[in-house]
């Protein structure tokens, strides 16, 4: 695959902290794309550790973090929100000297706060975030395709080198991603909105019908709708309990606008205004309709963008 040669990277050793599912669809990623450098990992349990070397995603692990980093050229912290600043104290004396660090967090702010914290300063601090997943964790749910052609954002403070930035936006490019850049408070106050209540809302919606005094015919005729519309409430619920409470503003005030917007909308039903609902149902059509076609249209657009610079790749090789 021409993409892959094209990219340049530095990291000869790479340390996965946590080989979960997304630690371990990155390692997988990597190594299904040409990355042929020394992969180490971290997991808490021995087994999961044992599971990832099994699956050829790591070289070699280890259930204790300042182990598996002791020689990394770079660092990707793939473990709880709540836990990466235990994770970096853990690690910190033990970082090779100008090793780059970053993460797969929900949530980039507490991220570089955590980092200004404990290792002094940010010059090789790249927090970021790939919008990917699946309903299910652990390492046995990786898949090395499932940040191709996803969207990974990167959120450095304004002190961070730039050979840093570059290091972690090549390596994620070669998992097949595309990279974008947010101010981290932004980047929060945007997810909040179109990741963190998504998930609220899936997972307390269940836990509500779960309660009901009806639960065994609820669920029991439960539709395709409803499924799709609850499926990520499988996700894992520490991480995303961690992703509210490190994102807790943003996300209560996304929250209080839901609130008001429901109390409105329950409003216009028991009053029967079918012109107004009908009016906010459209409304709500004609938005998600258009960002599915935005979507492919950029997607076809970076696709034929991929094939043309492959083109001129195959060219200059021969």
């Amino acid at each position: 695959m021409h993409e892959q040669q094209r990219i340049s990277h530095n990291s000869q050793h790479i340390a996965i902290i946590g080989t979960g599912l997304i630690g371990a669809s990155f390692a997988a990623a990597l190594r299904a794309n040409g990355y042929c450098g020394y992969i180490s990992g971290c997991a808490r349990q021995q087994e999961t550790v044992q599971r990832a070397k099994e699956l050829g995603y790591i070289d070699i692990g280890s259930t204790q973090a300042a182990e598996a980093v002791k020689g990394a050229d770079l660092v990707l912290l793939a473990v709880p929100m709540l836990a990466i600043r235990a994770t970096l104290e853990e690690i910190a004396p033990h970082l090779a000297p100008g090793c780059v660090v970053t993460d797969a967090g929900s949530v980039k702010g507490q991220v570089l706060q955590d980092a200004q914290d404990v290792l002094g300063d940010l010059v090789n601090v790249v927090p970021g975030h790939p919008l990917a997943g699946k309903e299910h964790s652990g390492v046995d749910a990786a898949d090395e395709t499932l940040y191709s052609g996803q969207l990974v954002i990167l959120t450095p403070h304004k002190t961070t080198a730039t050979a840093a930035i570059a290091e972690v936006t090549a390596l994620w490019q070669l998992c097949g991603a595309r990279v974008e850049v947010l101010e981290a408070a932004h980047h929060d106050r945007v997810l909040a909105a179109t990741s963190h209540l998504p998930h609220v809302l899936a997972f307390s919606i269940v836990d509500m019908l779960s309660q009901h005094q009806a639960r065994d015919e609820v669920f029991r005729f439960s539709a395709g709708g409803f499924r799709d519309f609850t499926r990520i409430a499988s996700g894992d619920p520490v991480m995303w309990r961690d992703i509210c409470l490190s994102n807790r503003e943003p996300v209560g005030e996304i929250l209080t606008d839901l609130l008001e917007h429901l109390q409105h909308v329950q409003q216009l039903i028991e009053a029967g205004d079918a012109q107004a609902l009908e009016s906010i149902f459209s409304n709500a059509k004609t938005t998600r309709d258009s960002l599915i076609v935005k979507y492919q249209r950029d997607l076809t657009a970076q696709q034929a963008a991929r094939r043309k610079a492959d083109s001129v790749d195959d060219q200059v090789k021969k």
